[in-house]
């Protein structure tokens, strides 16, 4: 698969390259990165390198599509659409993102996770997208809850990363859920 841009009001979202390297490097020496996601710590400039190279296959292979987000060309984060399946009834896929701190706060995420999701359903014919987040990342759950993510429970010791097993909470959002934002018990 071909990667895609998409564009919003504020945003363009497009493959990371090598000219994001030391933007992508930068970003992660935040701590707050690696504490909700499977980023390694510390993370040096190999590993944006690496990471550059890895979502340019992903694409060819059409099993994730990882955008970088970009705010007046600037790097505001990273989005994609993480393991993505093919099936007869719809396929489906896990979102995933993390901001840059100076950019945080301003709905940015929201309105890129807005158009990866469309993206999903309308061009990828997905019938699902999940999410999951560890236990107690606030932030990210309000992003998915304003999207119209259902949450659906924890997952005990249910994600892994570099740091080892955390407890995970998960949420869904069907193509055919109307996305208006419901309560969740942990927020």
């Amino acid at each position: 698969m071909d990667p895609v841009s998409l564009r919003t009001e504020r945003l363009v979202l497009s493959i990371p390259t090598e000219a994001d390297i030391d933007a992508i490097t930068a970003a992660c020496q935040d701590p707050e990165v690696p504490r909700w996601t499977t980023v390694p710590s510390p993370y040096t400039r190999q590993h944006a390198a690496d990471f550059v190279e890895l979502v340019a296959g992903w694409w060819a292979d059409g099993v994730e599509t990882v955008w970088a987000i970009r705010k007046d060309d600037a790097l505001a984060g990273m989005i994609g659409l993480h393991r993505i399946t093919a099936h007869p009834h719809g396929g489906e896929a896990e979102i995933g993102f993390w901001g840059v701190a100076e950019f945080r706060g301003q709905g940015l995420m929201g309105e890129a996770a807005r158009a990866v999701i469309d993206y999903g359903f309308d061009e990828l014919g997905l019938a699902r997208i999940a999410w999951r987040a560890v236990a107690g990342n606030v932030a990210s759950a309000r992003t998915a809850r304003s999207l119209g993510f259902r949450y659906e429970g924890l997952l005990r010791q249910g994600l892994t990363s570099p740091r080892g097993r955390d407890d995970g909470w998960v949420a869904g959002l069907l193509a055919s859920d109307d996305r208006t934002p419901v309560a969740w018990p942990v927020l």
